[in-house]
């Protein structure tokens, strides 16, 4: 079933039918203020943290998931009749309502006609405000004149803390009040505290938010949530106020405030008219100043543009023009406003995620930034230097950093059993990554703080989290789990070993002794070469089973992932690993690998282990805590598909590669979203596989580390468009059907504009190519080569 479309002229996702499977989301803001909506008006705003700043309201798994959220009634005073702006919560029968919402790159547009009368909502956040607008425009469409009253209605929290804010209500139903002045609506958190802006986060001051009515006359207005309602028997979709045609002037002290205005219009037959909410944080002083920078409709148009090409700006780094257009709605927009999304935000604020992870869990965001490279590579070597200052100096890592919080050289260090032993092994996918992109190879002689004390250059932080892996070592000299490694649901206990874990010590050791020859240091390339000479024997000697690689060593000696278990005989990570790391000899990565697509594939993505775990003990594996075919337990986890897609792209898979892409693709779900149910525009963490009675429902849209794979697998493995130290090297794994395709990508300020020709229907393999009419030697594009804009013509076979 299909509910809407891709607007790639207008960068936009069009949901034409609002009776989503689940409410489709969208993001505006930044990072100090972030706000989430959905396709019928949904979602909470929020300042700095989602757990810590949330002053709108969410009540959590609710059904609707999204309400309450930023809702503009209309009732006809002739008729009585009335309706909201967005499908939702008066829940209108759709045979007489229709709507349509574009969500773009941090705005949503919400369009809707009931009874001869057209709405149109947009709602933004300007660039570098800390408050949103809500464009309103409402025409009768009908050949009568209508008297019509608008209300909105937000609910603010009566904590910003959310925790306080929904469970400790013996507090948190005492502290709130509200005021008006005006055209403005204050709601105070704890008024009797000074007011200290930067202090919030320890709630030690007061709280304040607002919401302010523009371009129309204040008729009336509520502030305690209550009174909107009418009853506690009343809902969103019936409050009494929008019933009767009448607020209250309700000042709420206590219980649950909300913001809502009353304006009055009155409309000839195709007549029409603009105001404007603005809704916000601070007191009414602030209030003041934030209608003074944006003090009319005419304003708030042209700050909407000006976020429009903020946006757009960032996401013209990579386009493609392939056979396959679902592919292509990926890549040139919705993967990468998706990775950008979640750089932001991490996985802290969404429908799902509450702000339970406040702040930037560190294996999280090492990867995350591989995905924003492209696109924005300044800020992505300013993200990776703050979570390189989150390593110890003993090698591990803090599990989490607070940006706002974070102070190195004075950070605690965590008890050992708390290290997970993959954290600062992503620095080695990472900090290459940055400086291929940006050709900054002085990045590593970059001296950074230890979280705790000292100070290292950036190699040396590698070298560090080298040594921490390699002193955590198990009964077979394979890496330690620690508390946890990637899979938080596999502990092994401390001096357990991961194969995975291993597998990405094999690459950080291998990628090490490549950037000391880069910075002509022979003694720690040879430090390294003898410690991977070591661990390989190892890897050799105790990790093939025969057909693949096993999972893990518990510390009792039980092992995971062997043809002689029942459960969970087989798992994908330590397979596709190890074609990316080179521990596996050819004969090994091919039987791996077809090991995964016989044991492992399914049509909606590869399940991470299989089967699924129903009789083991908690104490021995605890995926068994999940149902079978859910999450870890045999579901299909969807962040490490793209480690699948780059492993079979790597063995010259084209056609496999793609086809593991395509089975988890968001955009090839676009018409039949009742499968997945989930936004097709964006990737999640996960989807029930075959062992589950929801066999194709996903789950957890927008913050994953599934965006960022997703993107670096596809752009840098399957268009083999891949950053260098001197260049771009130039190695598609394609379809043998793509018999044609281009390329634009914008490195280190030069853009390159690449066609590719495929006449021999090859998967992989470059044969020739020009750049500028210039024949080059092997598959490498020199970057000393290149002009400002560049042609070039590659032929496969």
């Amino acid at each position: 079933m299909k509910y809407g479309y891709f607007d790639d002229k207008n960068k936009e996702y069009v949901i034409e039918r609002p009776d989503t499977p689940r409410p489709w989301s969208n993001y505006l803001g930044s990072t100090v203020y972030g706000a989430i909506i959905t396709n019928n008006a949904g979602g909470y705003s929020f300042y700095k943290s989602a757990a810590r700043g949330k002053f709108l309201r969410l009540i959590v798994n609710n059904v609707p998931l999204d309400q309450p959220g930023r809702y503009i009634y209309i009732r006809d005073n002739e008729s009585s009749d009335y309706w909201s702006t967005s499908w939702q919560p008066v829940d209108k029968d759709l045979a007489d309502y229709k709507t349509e919402c574009r969500h773009g790159t941090a705005y949503t547009k919400i369009k809707s006609e009931y009874s001869g009368i057209l709405s149109e909502t947009v709602y933004f956040v300007p660039l570098n405000k800390d408050f949103e607008c809500w464009v309103v425009k409402i025409k009768n469409n009908s050949n009568k004149k209508r008297n019509l009253s608008c209300f909105t209605y937000t609910e603010f929290a009566s904590h910003w803390n959310l925790q306080q804010d929904l469970l400790n209500l013996q507090y948190s139903q005492y502290i709130i009040r509200g005021r008006v002045e005006k055209n403005i609506i204050e709601a105070s958190i704890n008024e009797n505290l000074p007011y200290d802006e930067k202090a919030y986060i320890k709630g030690e001051t007061s709280t304040h938010s607002f919401i302010s009515l523009i371009g129309a006359n204040v008729d009336g207005f509520d502030t305690r949530r209550e009174n909107f309602l009418g009853s506690i028997y009343n809902t969103y979709k019936n409050p009494k106020v929008v019933m009767q045609g009448k607020c209250t002037g309700s000042l709420v002290m206590g219980d649950n405030g909300c913001g809502t205005f009353q304006t009055n219009l009155d409309l000839k037959p195709g007549e029409e008219r603009e105001f404007m909410v603005l809704l916000g944080i601070g007191p009414i002083s602030k209030a003041k100043e934030c209608i003074q920078e944006i003090p009319d409709v005419k304003t708030a148009k042209v700050e909407l543009e000006k976020v429009k090409e903020y946006w757009h700006s960032r996401l013209g780094n990579l386009i493609t023009q392939t056979p396959d257009k679902e592919f292509d709605h990926m890549i040139n927009l919705w993967n990468a406003y998706n990775c950008l999304i979640t750089f932001a935000w991490s996985r802290s604020a969404s429908l799902i995620y509450q702000g339970e992870r406040d702040g930037l869990g560190y294996r999280d965001t090492v990867q995350d930034i591989l995905g924003v490279l492209p696109a924005i590579a300044d800020s992505a070597g300013e993200r990776l230097e703050l979570m390189i200052t989150g390593q110890y100096s003993n090698g591990g890592a803090k599990p989490v950093v607070k940006p706002f919080e974070h102070t190195p050289g004075e950070e605690k260090v965590v008890d050992d059993h708390e290290y997970r032993s993959d954290d600062c092994l992503w620095l080695f996918n990472t900090i290459p990554a940055y400086v291929k992109e940006t050709g900054k190879l002085d990045f590593y002689n970059k001296v950074l703080p230890f979280a705790d004390a000292g100070e290292a250059t950036v190699f040396g932080h590698l070298r560090r989290a080298i040594e921490f892996n390699l002193q955590r070592s198990g009964a077979h000299g394979l890496a330690c789990g620690l508390s946890a490694d990637w899979n938080d649901c596999l502990q092994l206990g401390y001096y357990g070993e991961s194969v995975f874990v291993t597998m990405q010590l094999r690459y950080a050791l291998k990628e090490f002794i490549e950037i000391a020859q880069l910075l002509s240091q022979p003694e720690e390339a040879a430090w390294a070469k003898e410690k991977l000479a070591t661990l390989d024997d190892r890897i050799q000697e105790h990790t093939w089973d025969g057909k693949w690689f096993i999972r893990a060593y518990k510390d009792d000696g039980t092992v995971y992932g062997s043809r002689k278990n029942e459960e969970g005989f087989i798992w994908l990570n330590s397979q596709s690993w190890a074609v990316l790391s080179g521990a596996a000899s050819s004969e090994q990565a091919r039987s791996a690998m077809d090991s995964v697509y016989e044991h492992l594939s399914t049509d909606y993505g590869i399940m991470v282990c299989a089967p699924p775990y129903q009789k083991e003990s908690v104490e021995v594996i605890r995926a068994v805590l999940f149902n079978p075919g859910q999450k870890e337990n045999g579901g299909i986890f969807c962040h490490p598909q793209g480690w699948a897609v780059m492993a079979e792209a790597a063995l010259g898979n084209g056609n496999r590669a793609y086809e593991y892409y395509r089975n988890y693709m968001p955009s090839a779900y676009n018409e039949k979203a009742e499968i997945r149910e989930i936004e097709p525009y964006v990737h999640c963490q996960s989807t029930h596989s075959k062992y589950s009675a929801m066999y194709g429902a996903s789950r957890l849209p927008w913050l994953s580390g599934t965006a960022a794979w997703s993107y670096f697998s596809a752009t840098q493995w399957i268009l083999g468009i891949r950053p260098d130290y001197n260049g771009l090297i130039i190695d598609p794994a394609i379809p043998s059907d793509w018999k044609e395709f281009t390329v634009s990508r914008v490195f280190r300020e030069k853009k390159i504009n690449i066609k590719f020709n495929n006449p021999e229907s090859v998967q992989k393999g470059v044969k020739k190519i020009m750049l500028n009419g210039q024949a080059l030697e092997g598959n490498i594009i020199p970057v000393d080569l290149l002009k400002d804009v560049n042609e070039a013509e590659v032929l496969l076979g």
